[in-house]
């Protein structure tokens, strides 16, 4: 059976529940985050996402507002009553993240960065561990053993796609990851469609997928005006096709109880 992970003792993520994880891939502006809290707040979505840090493959992208960026996260955390996850990319920011959010997340490309795993091991709080971009699923696991060791059991693992030779796509969605993440561990399984296809239109039936399949939430990315975007303006959906996405799910949920 999978483990609920607590967050601070007001939310869980795993278990019979189907969690929603929706907000941009980085702050950008205290008027962006607003924006996008006074909409996820009105459809009652209770954990925001928002980088800070933001690794980027060119050093000349936008790398993220840093500590600035925590700063507008958790000001729209206690202003709107949201929990919030976030990256980070180095054992010195643990600290220095640790009052601002709930959630750290583990990008793909820190997925095998022992050093940053043991310490967030260290902490009380949930650690969300994607998939690296070329891992195997016993990589994963293995990586996720390096935080249990030292103490912190509140893993959550993200399922956000592949690097093969498939070019249409951003990343090839694995989706079948999430019954094997829910044979193999005790920890809950979601996914991110956006990073995991790269195109929004097929952020939405790769949603369905994964709820079919029996992830245990989904991790989307939105924006105001994507087209302005400052990173991942292509994968991140309008607020009309977020509520499109959020209902669907709701009806497909409801569909898959009664059929239960």
């Amino acid at each position: 059976m999978t483990e609920k992970i607590n967050i601070d003792g007001e939310l869980s993520i795993g278990g019979d529940e189907f969690t929603i994880i929706a907000g941009p891939c980085a702050v950008e502006s205290e008027k962006q985050m607003e924006l996008i809290a006074k909409f996820l707040n009105r459809l009652g979505i209770k954990i925001l996402r928002g980088g800070a840090f933001k690794p980027r493959t060119s050093p000349k992208a936008f790398q993220g507002l840093g500590l600035d960026g925590l700063k507008i996260l958790y000001n729209i955390k206690k202003k709107y009553n949201f929990k919030v996850i976030s990256e980070i990319m180095d054992p010195r920011d643990i600290e220095e993240a640790y009052e601002y959010i709930d959630i750290y997340q583990i990008g793909s490309r820190n997925m095998q960065n022992y050093p940053l795993l043991k310490e967030v091991g260290k902490v009380n709080k949930p650690v969300l561990l994607k998939r690296g971009m070329s891992a195997t699923i016993d990589e994963w696991i293995k990586a996720s053993e390096y935080i249990m060791m030292e103490g912190n059991k509140k893993i959550i693992f993200c399922e956000r796609g592949i690097r093969t030779f498939e070019n249409y796509t951003r990343n090839t969605l694995d989706l079948i990851s999430v019954p094997i993440i829910k044979s193999k561990t005790e920890y809950p399984i979601i996914v991110d469609p956006s990073h995991g296809t790269g195109r929004r239109e097929l952020i939405l039936p790769a949603s369905k997928a994964a709820l079919a399949l029996g992830a245990h939430g989904l991790m989307i990315e939105i924006h105001p005006e994507p087209e302005k975007a400052l990173s991942d303006g292509v994968q991140s959906l309008n607020f009309a096709e977020f509520k499109d996405l959020f209902e669907n799910i709701n009806s497909m949920k409801k569909a898959l109880k009664s059929n239960m």
